[in-house]
Protein backbone atom coordinates (compact mmCIF):
# COMPACT_ATOMS: atom_id res chain seq x y z
CA UNK A 1 0.00 0.00 0.00
CA UNK A 2 1.54 3.58 -0.85
CA UNK A 3 2.34 5.86 1.47
CA UNK A 4 -0.34 8.54 2.30
CA UNK A 5 1.02 11.93 0.92
CA UNK A 6 2.06 15.30 3.31
CA UNK A 7 -0.93 16.74 2.56
CA UNK A 8 -3.19 13.44 2.87
CA UNK A 9 -1.50 13.02 6.59
CA UNK A 10 -2.18 16.80 7.44
CA UNK A 11 -6.06 16.37 6.03
CA UNK A 12 -6.14 12.98 8.16
CA UNK A 13 -4.98 15.25 11.40
CA UNK A 14 -7.63 17.96 10.74
CA UNK A 15 -10.52 15.07 10.48
CA UNK A 16 -8.96 13.62 14.01
CA UNK A 17 -9.12 17.33 15.39
CA UNK A 18 -12.75 18.09 14.64
CA UNK A 19 -13.93 14.62 15.83
CA UNK A 20 -12.12 15.51 19.14
CA UNK A 21 -13.44 18.81 19.30
CA UNK A 22 -17.37 17.69 18.62
CA UNK A 23 -17.35 15.05 21.36
CA UNK A 24 -14.96 16.67 23.64
CA UNK A 25 -13.08 13.36 24.89
CA UNK A 26 -12.15 10.48 22.84
CA UNK A 27 -10.36 6.95 23.59
CA UNK A 28 -7.51 6.74 21.36
CA UNK A 29 -8.55 3.09 20.31
CA UNK A 30 -11.70 4.27 19.14
CA UNK A 31 -9.70 7.01 17.21
CA UNK A 32 -7.95 4.36 15.35
CA UNK A 33 -10.82 2.05 14.02
CA UNK A 34 -13.12 5.92 13.48
CA UNK A 35 -10.12 6.76 10.74
CA UNK A 36 -8.84 3.31 10.03
CA UNK A 37 -5.13 3.62 10.75
CA UNK A 38 -3.14 1.22 13.56
CA UNK A 39 -2.35 2.88 16.93
CA UNK A 40 1.13 3.77 15.58
CA UNK A 41 -0.28 5.97 13.28
CA UNK A 42 -2.71 7.67 15.73
CA UNK A 43 -0.69 8.03 18.24
CA UNK A 44 1.87 10.23 15.32
CA UNK A 45 -1.34 12.17 14.60
CA UNK A 46 -1.94 12.84 18.06
CA UNK A 47 1.64 13.41 19.15
CA UNK A 48 1.50 16.36 16.12
CA UNK A 49 -1.62 17.87 17.36
CA UNK A 50 -0.69 17.96 21.03
CA UNK A 51 2.72 19.64 20.27
CA UNK A 52 0.83 22.11 18.64
CA UNK A 53 -1.72 22.82 21.38
CA UNK A 54 -4.46 21.69 19.27
CA UNK A 55 -5.58 19.15 22.11
CA UNK A 56 -4.45 17.68 25.04
CA UNK A 57 -3.22 13.95 24.76
CA UNK A 58 -3.65 12.04 28.40
CA UNK A 59 -3.09 8.05 29.01
CA UNK A 60 -5.41 5.79 26.82
CA UNK A 61 -7.60 8.85 25.47
CA UNK A 62 -7.54 12.67 23.91
CA UNK A 63 -9.51 15.45 25.00
CA UNK A 64 -10.43 18.67 23.17
CA UNK A 65 -7.69 21.84 24.41
CA UNK A 66 -10.34 24.65 26.03
CA UNK A 67 -10.48 28.13 25.60
CA UNK A 68 -7.31 29.66 24.19
CA UNK A 69 -6.15 27.32 21.69
CA UNK A 70 -9.60 26.55 20.30
CA UNK A 71 -9.99 30.67 20.34
CA UNK A 72 -7.28 29.91 17.13
CA UNK A 73 -9.17 27.99 15.02
CA UNK A 74 -10.79 29.80 12.63
CA UNK A 75 -14.44 28.18 12.86
CA UNK A 76 -14.42 29.36 16.92
CA UNK A 77 -13.93 32.59 16.78
CA UNK A 78 -14.87 33.78 13.57
CA UNK A 79 -18.36 35.10 15.08
CA UNK A 80 -16.79 36.66 18.28
CA UNK A 81 -17.06 39.95 19.51
CA UNK A 82 -18.43 41.38 15.82
CA UNK A 83 -19.30 44.89 16.66
CA UNK A 84 -15.71 45.37 18.43
CA UNK A 85 -14.14 44.29 15.36
CA UNK A 86 -16.08 46.72 13.14
CA UNK A 87 -14.74 49.03 15.06
CA UNK A 88 -11.57 48.39 15.54
CA UNK A 89 -11.35 47.53 11.53
CA UNK A 90 -12.47 51.05 11.22
CA UNK A 91 -9.67 52.71 12.69
CA UNK A 92 -7.38 50.33 10.98
CA UNK A 93 -9.15 51.09 7.30
CA UNK A 94 -7.52 54.85 7.96
CA UNK A 95 -3.82 53.92 8.26
CA UNK A 96 -4.35 52.29 3.84
CA UNK A 97 -4.18 54.40 1.16
CA UNK A 98 -4.54 54.05 -2.64
CA UNK A 99 -1.42 52.24 -4.40
CA UNK A 100 -0.13 50.74 -1.06
CA UNK A 101 1.08 46.92 -0.92
CA UNK A 102 -1.00 45.78 2.71
CA UNK A 103 -0.50 42.53 4.54
CA UNK A 104 -2.75 41.72 6.16
CA UNK A 105 -2.62 38.35 8.39
CA UNK A 106 -5.11 35.72 8.92
CA UNK A 107 -6.55 37.26 12.37
CA UNK A 108 -10.35 36.70 11.77
CA UNK A 109 -10.08 40.19 13.93
CA UNK A 110 -9.31 41.66 11.12
CA UNK A 111 -11.76 40.20 8.34
CA UNK A 112 -14.05 43.49 8.51
CA UNK A 113 -11.13 45.11 7.30
CA UNK A 114 -10.56 43.23 4.37
CA UNK A 115 -13.94 44.00 3.64
CA UNK A 116 -13.65 47.38 3.60
CA UNK A 117 -9.99 47.17 1.18
CA UNK A 118 -11.73 47.58 -2.11
CA UNK A 119 -12.96 50.70 -1.37
CA UNK A 120 -9.70 52.32 -1.06
CA UNK A 121 -9.28 52.01 -4.65
CA UNK A 122 -6.19 49.99 -6.60
CA UNK A 123 -4.00 48.18 -3.97
CA UNK A 124 -1.65 45.06 -3.67
CA UNK A 125 -2.99 42.80 -0.50
CA UNK A 126 -0.27 39.99 0.60
CA UNK A 127 -2.36 37.27 2.93
CA UNK A 128 -1.53 34.00 4.52
CA UNK A 129 -5.58 33.40 4.80
CA UNK A 130 -7.86 31.80 2.58
CA UNK A 131 -10.66 33.09 3.57
CA UNK A 132 -9.46 36.80 2.88
CA UNK A 133 -8.55 35.91 -0.09
CA UNK A 134 -11.94 34.64 -0.74
CA UNK A 135 -13.75 38.04 0.57
CA UNK A 136 -11.49 40.01 -2.08
CA UNK A 137 -12.19 37.82 -4.91
CA UNK A 138 -15.32 37.88 -4.30
CA UNK A 139 -14.83 41.66 -4.58
CA UNK A 140 -13.40 40.84 -8.15
CA UNK A 141 -15.61 43.51 -9.85
CA UNK A 142 -13.31 46.25 -7.82
CA UNK A 143 -10.86 47.59 -10.02
CA UNK A 144 -7.14 47.40 -9.03
CA UNK A 145 -7.25 44.72 -5.81
CA UNK A 146 -4.36 41.99 -6.57
CA UNK A 147 -3.93 39.43 -4.00
CA UNK A 148 -0.59 37.55 -3.38
CA UNK A 149 -1.57 34.29 -1.40
CA UNK A 150 1.13 32.94 0.90
CA UNK A 151 1.69 29.26 0.22
CA UNK A 152 3.11 26.90 2.67
CA UNK A 153 1.40 24.19 4.76
CA UNK A 154 -2.01 24.60 4.81
CA UNK A 155 -3.66 24.34 8.36
CA UNK A 156 -7.26 23.74 10.45
CA UNK A 157 -7.11 27.61 10.88
CA UNK A 158 -7.58 28.03 6.81
CA UNK A 159 -4.65 29.49 6.31
CA UNK A 160 -1.56 28.85 5.65
CA UNK A 161 2.14 28.48 8.01
CA UNK A 162 5.43 27.30 8.49
CA UNK A 163 8.75 28.08 6.97
CA UNK A 164 7.84 28.36 3.56
CA UNK A 165 5.18 30.67 4.37
CA UNK A 166 7.61 32.96 6.01
CA UNK A 167 9.96 32.41 3.27
CA UNK A 168 7.30 33.45 0.80
CA UNK A 169 6.67 36.59 3.10
CA UNK A 170 10.25 37.52 2.99
CA UNK A 171 10.51 37.87 -0.67
CA UNK A 172 7.69 40.54 -0.49
CA UNK A 173 7.61 44.57 1.29
CA UNK A 174 4.68 45.83 2.21
CA UNK A 175 3.76 49.79 3.16
CA UNK A 176 1.61 48.67 6.04
CA UNK A 177 1.28 45.40 7.69
CA UNK A 178 -2.01 44.43 9.55
CA UNK A 179 -1.68 41.69 12.27
CA UNK A 180 -4.06 40.78 15.46
CA UNK A 181 -2.89 38.69 18.73
CA UNK A 182 -4.38 36.41 20.50
CA UNK A 183 -2.99 36.90 23.75
CA UNK A 184 -1.14 40.34 25.04
CA UNK A 185 0.15 40.58 28.58
CA UNK A 186 1.67 43.96 29.88
CA UNK A 187 2.73 44.70 26.22
CA UNK A 188 3.85 41.11 25.68
CA UNK A 189 3.17 39.10 22.69
CA UNK A 190 1.93 35.20 22.98
CA UNK A 191 0.96 32.42 20.18
CA UNK A 192 -0.03 28.91 21.32
CA UNK A 193 0.85 27.49 17.90
CA UNK A 194 5.13 28.36 16.96
CA UNK A 195 4.25 28.57 13.19
CA UNK A 196 1.84 31.30 13.52
CA UNK A 197 4.19 33.15 15.81
CA UNK A 198 6.86 32.98 13.60
CA UNK A 199 4.81 34.28 11.03
CA UNK A 200 3.54 37.10 12.83
CA UNK A 201 7.51 38.23 13.69
CA UNK A 202 8.19 37.72 10.34
CA UNK A 203 5.76 40.91 9.49
CA UNK A 204 7.09 42.80 11.49
CA UNK A 205 10.21 42.89 9.14
CA UNK A 206 8.19 42.94 6.10
CA UNK A 207 6.43 45.88 6.36
CA UNK A 208 7.40 49.75 6.41
CA UNK A 209 4.61 50.55 8.99
CA UNK A 210 3.23 47.97 11.82
CA UNK A 211 -0.21 48.10 12.68
CA UNK A 212 -1.71 45.71 15.52
CA UNK A 213 -5.41 44.63 15.94
CA UNK A 214 -6.28 43.30 19.35
CA UNK A 215 -10.03 43.69 21.22
CA UNK A 216 -10.20 43.56 25.19
CA UNK A 217 -10.57 39.96 25.23
CA UNK A 218 -6.84 39.51 24.21
CA UNK A 219 -5.37 41.19 26.95
CA UNK A 220 -4.22 39.37 30.22
CA UNK A 221 -3.45 36.72 28.88
CA UNK A 222 -0.86 34.58 27.71
CA UNK A 223 -0.07 30.96 25.48
CA UNK A 224 2.96 28.74 24.83
CA UNK A 225 5.42 31.13 22.90
CA UNK A 226 6.35 34.43 23.77
CA UNK A 227 7.47 36.72 20.45
CA UNK A 228 8.78 39.82 21.84
CA UNK A 229 6.33 43.16 22.40
CA UNK A 230 4.05 45.61 21.63
CA UNK A 231 6.75 48.23 21.21
CA UNK A 232 7.78 46.67 17.82
CA UNK A 233 5.12 47.94 16.90
CA UNK A 234 4.10 51.53 14.82
CA UNK A 235 0.50 51.58 16.21
CA UNK A 236 -2.13 49.78 18.70
CA UNK A 237 -5.71 49.74 17.60
CA UNK A 238 -7.96 48.18 20.79
CA UNK A 239 -10.78 49.52 22.48
CA UNK A 240 -12.25 50.86 25.42
CA UNK A 241 -13.04 47.41 27.43
CA UNK A 242 -9.22 46.95 27.30
CA UNK A 243 -7.61 46.97 30.93
CA UNK A 244 -5.95 50.91 31.66
CA UNK A 245 -3.31 49.22 32.85
CA UNK A 246 -2.37 47.21 29.09
CA UNK A 247 -2.97 49.81 27.67
CA UNK A 248 -0.50 52.25 29.85
CA UNK A 249 1.87 49.14 30.03
CA UNK A 250 2.09 49.64 26.01
CA UNK A 251 2.28 53.33 26.03
CA UNK A 252 5.22 52.80 28.18
CA UNK A 253 6.91 51.12 25.79
CA UNK A 254 6.47 53.66 22.84
CA UNK A 255 3.19 52.77 20.93
CA UNK A 256 0.75 55.05 19.86
CA UNK A 257 -2.00 53.46 20.79
CA UNK A 258 -5.73 54.42 19.16
CA UNK A 259 -8.89 53.30 21.56
CA UNK A 260 -12.53 52.59 19.85
CA UNK A 261 -15.13 53.92 21.66
CA UNK A 262 -17.34 51.02 21.88
CA UNK A 263 -21.13 52.17 22.08
CA UNK A 264 -23.19 50.45 24.86
CA UNK A 265 -26.29 48.60 24.32
CA UNK A 266 -29.75 50.21 25.20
Amino acid sequence: MPRPSDAEVEQRRQQVLRHVIDRGEVRIDRLTEQFGVSLMTMHRDLDDLAERRLLRKLRGRVTAYPALTMETAKRFRENLNLPVKEALSALAFRQVRPGQTVFVDDSTTLFPLVRRLPAVGRLVVITNSLEEARILGEAASEPGIEVLLLGGRYTEFDSCSGSDTVAALGRMRADVGFVSATAVAAGRLYHPVRDYADLKAAALAASNRNVLVADHSKFGRTATHHYGDVGAYDLVITDDETPAEEIAAMRALGVEVLVAELLEEA
